[in-house]
């Protein structure tokens, strides 16, 4: 017998061994416990057990040390092999040999070996035996990866420490896990197209995202705002539709290049991420239109990608067959970068009015017969319009190409309308309505609804305390107690769910922090929502296995989401009588830490127990903030309490209803510039205006200042807001939203002891887009919330007057 030979022998033998040890451990019976639980992995398994052995024989768990070997019996598996290495050698700085047979002492290795046992492709058993020994089987490379994740969560945290750490002891616990995915879509989606992000945050993310077994990046890479994606074929795309200048003046850009999205895509691969890029068609086109006018059913001009958020009208002209030949030549090149089964065709909010105005397009509707299919009852049973149906003629025809092509679609679920394409797989956004009416077609569906809190974008707490967004409400335990199969699935079509995605739209999203602020820790919650049995899963367990997630995602450099004080939402809390409650709450129920000089908070502060009775004639500055168990503070929060006297009312010698109005035309950006504003006449008006008579401009740049007197119903403590800049009252400035990403959702709200009667008010709207929101768009006014009232309530024109002189 050659070396060669024996060499085989012995590893075929030892893996035998060892898989019998994997199929046998953990069933033993009559014996006492001697490890701890070994469930603290996020997403929770299918099945832990705790490894049962003899009281009498000596409990000996693996402790990685320098002699620790990583045994890799099948050569696919070498490359998740690798990858632990990597990982152990720059936490622990130990050189892990890798070796394809077992060592002679036979003990003190991991094993990674193939079995056909293990359910799923990428399911996985990990046995962790009292002997110093670890085994890790799959079928295929994708389960060993994910139980190497497992392997690495049940070390401790520091395990993801970029550089080496000492004095650890990197011990794993006793147990059997067996585990394999609920579904086999586990996606997380990313807008860049809104504001941009580059490669390195990108890795970053991938590296995290694979710690908890997500699959699937969706990669949102083209919409109105920006064309995100280098298309050779077609250079302007990315020279005239990957900037924009923004409402401010500034300028945003970016763009990645063929050479990088491999790069993404070979890092995301080597960690058994799939990238699904997304070419928006036939909406959401325009800075596509910018260079290529020609495609829309206008032809244009068209200046720069769209400045503001929201929907455009010019979309992808489908009645010319020079559109297609584009979008195919786009497509032709994706396919080049991207090897996903799934590409991502959009197909949501797709305006029709310049379809119904287009000759081109209403020619093809009358080629293509939709003209008499229209208003007829379809496969969904309702009724569509010539134009719904033209929209699924070209989902349809794209679909074909991209099936030619060996890859399937995903579109949004308004590829409902119309008619579904064939094989196409529908995210359901809107509700899961769309989700449910594609799977009774037997169509595959991704499950995303902005109902369920699987839009992340949404708010996690109260909008008076976290960063401006697009507004929902969505919070980690929202998201953790979603089941993507509704319990009314029937058998017949609940199978064709395959998963679900958590969606963040960037445009209330300026930076890569607060990108990270809105994925994490939502995304662990999505996590254990796609992997794991639904009936495992448990929030009292997640929320104690999150700890210990989030102290790994401290090494990542991660800046997750830790719930802020709610409870008491205002800047100043006024009072009249000998003291005032200060009630605290937050989303998750964490301690809370404060102090009462103004000082911030720290972990050894007084922690907050039930609510606050602040009284005395001097005033009292609470800083309060969240405390993890971890130890890390969330930011803090300060309100300022005082007793304060009601202030009275103005007494003007004569008043006319309606407010003064005074206008400066021109870009305001500072407080300097608002300070040195040169306005116009006084015009009086009945109630709040822009400065400008309707439908005359979109939105001219103008600072407007509204004066005048508020009336007052009764003595007491007030509450005000606005969403405006600034409000005034009785010359104090009360309210200052500054220069946010938007100044809305009322955001910034205070109190006031006042006395019923005529109060003097000054509100400042300072009229621009403002990173990509017009303030136009909000709500002109301010909102008053009375002592005996319980919410705040819209300004009347009825309680505004001005003072006139006595002789007018």
């Amino acid at each position: 017998m050659n070396k060669h030979n024996r060499r085989v022998r012995i590893v075929l033998w030892a893996t035998s061994a060892v898989l019998v040890l994997c199929a046998s451990c953990g069933t033993r019976q009559n014996r006492q416990t001697r490890t701890p639980n070994i469930e603290s992995v996020i997403p929770v398994p299918v099945q832990t057990e705790n490894f049962e052995v003899p009281v009498s024989k000596e409990i000996r768990p693996l402790v990685l040390n320098r002699h620790t070997a990583i045994v890799c019996t099948d050569s696919t598996f070498a490359p998740v092999a690798e990858y632990l290495a990597r990982k152990v050698r720059t936490a622990t700085g130990y050189e892990l040999k890798i070796a394809d047979r077992l060592p002679d002492e036979g003990r003190n290795y991991i094993l990674l070996t193939r079995t056909d046992s293990v359910a799923q492709g990428e399911g996985y058993r990990l046995v962790s035996s009292p002997d110093e020994t670890v085994c890790i089987a799959a079928q295929a490379p994708a389960g060993a990866f994910y139980g190497v994740q497992t392997l690495l969560q049940l070390l401790p945290p520091e395990i993801e420490s970029p550089v080496k750490v000492k004095d650890v002891a990197w011990e794993l616990p006793v147990g059997v896990i067996d585990d394999y995915p609920r579904f086999k879509y586990r996606g997380v989606h990313f807008d860049p197209s809104r504001h941009f992000a580059g490669v390195e945050f990108i890795k970053k993310q991938l590296d995290v995202l694979a710690m908890f077994k997500i699959n699937r990046f969706h990669w949102h890479l083209t919409d109105d705002q920006l064309w995100t994606i280098e298309i050779k074929k077609y250079p302007e795309l990315t020279a005239k539709g990957a900037v924009r200048t923004e409402g401010d003046g500034s300028t945003h850009r970016g763009f990645y290049t063929q050479d990088e999205i491999r790069e993404v895509v070979a890092y995301a691969a080597a960690r058994y991420i799939d990238v699904i890029p997304e070419i928006e068609m036939p909406g959401h086109a325009k800075a596509a239109l910018v260079s290529h006018p020609e495609l829309s059913c206008t032809g244009g001009p068209f200046e720069q990608p769209r400045v503001i958020w929201g929907v455009e009208d010019d979309v992808f002209c489908p009645g010319k067959d020079t559109t297609f030949a584009f979008l195919e030549n786009v497509l032709t090149e994706v396919f080049d970068l991207f090897p996903s089964e799934y590409i991502h065709i959009g197909g949501d909010e797709c305006p029709k009015v310049r379809w119904k105005a287009c000759p081109d397009c209403q020619r093809r509707i009358r080629e293509q017969g939709l003209d008499k299919k229209a208003g007829h009852v379809g496969k969904d049973g309702r009724k569509h319009t010539a134009e719904e149906l033209l929209q699924s003629y070209t989902i349809t025809r794209m679909e074909q190409f991209a099936n030619a092509h060996g890859r399937k679609i995903i579109g949004w679920d308004e590829i409902l309308e119309g008619g579904l394409a064939p094989s196409a797989t529908v995210m359901s956004w809107r509700g899961e309505a769309g989700g449910i009416a594609a799977a009774r077609q037997q169509h595959d569906v991704i499950m995303t609804p902005n109902s369920a809190g699987f839009y992340i974008d949404h708010q996690q707490g109260a909008a008076e305390v976290e960063p401006v967004s697009i507004g929902g409400y969505s919070t980690l335990e929202k998201v953790y107690s979603y089941n993507p199969v509704p319990d009314s699935a029937a058998a017949d079509w609940g199978r064709y769910i395959i998963g679900v995605q958590a969606n963040l739209w960037s445009e209330y999203v300026l930076s890569d922090a607060h990108r990270e602020y809105m994925y994490y820790p939502r995304v662990l919650a999505l996590a254990e929502v796609d992997w794991s049995p639904n009936d495992r899963k448990d929030w009292a367990s997640f929320q104690r296995r999150l700890v210990d997630a989030e102290r790994r995602l401290d090494y990542h450099g991660i800046n997750y989401h830790i719930p802020m004080p709610e409870g008491t939402l205002v800047d100043l809390l006024a009072f009249t009588g000998d003291s005032v409650a200060v009630p605290f709450s937050n989303t998750r129920n964490l301690p809370m830490v404060y102090t009462l000089d103004g000082s911030e908070p720290t972990a050894a502060s007084a922690v907050y127990r039930d609510t606050l009775m602040i009284g005395g004639e001097a005033p009292v500055v609470i800083r309060i903030a969240t405390l993890t168990p971890q130890g890390k503070l969330s930011p803090s929060r300060s309100i300022r309490v005082e007793r304060q006297l009601l202030k009275p009312a103005a007494e003007p010698a004569a008043v006319d209803s309606g407010v003064v109005m005074r206008v400066a035309e021109g870009l305001f950006l500072t407080d300097e510039q608002i300070a040195g504003a040169r306005f116009g006449a006084d015009t009086v008006v009945r109630y709040f205006r822009p400065g400008y008579e309707a439908g005359t401009k979109t939105a001219p740049e103008s600072l407007v200042v509204y004066e005048g007197f508020v009336e007052l119903p009764e003595d007491g403590v007030y509450g005000f807001t606005t969403d405006m800049e600034e409000l005034w009252i009785d010359g104090e400035r009360i309210v200052k939203n500054g220069q946010e990403a938007a100044s809305r959702h009322l955001r910034h709200k205070t109190t006031r002891a006042l006395a019923a009667g005529k109060h003097a008010f000054r509100l400042v709207f300072n009229n621009m887009i403002r990173h990509g929101w017009p303030d136009v768009w909000n709500d002109i006014s301010f909102f008053v919330k009375t002592p005996s009232g319980t919410v705040y309530e819209r300004v009347k024109a009825s309680q505004l007057t001005h003072a006139v002189s006595v002789d007018e």
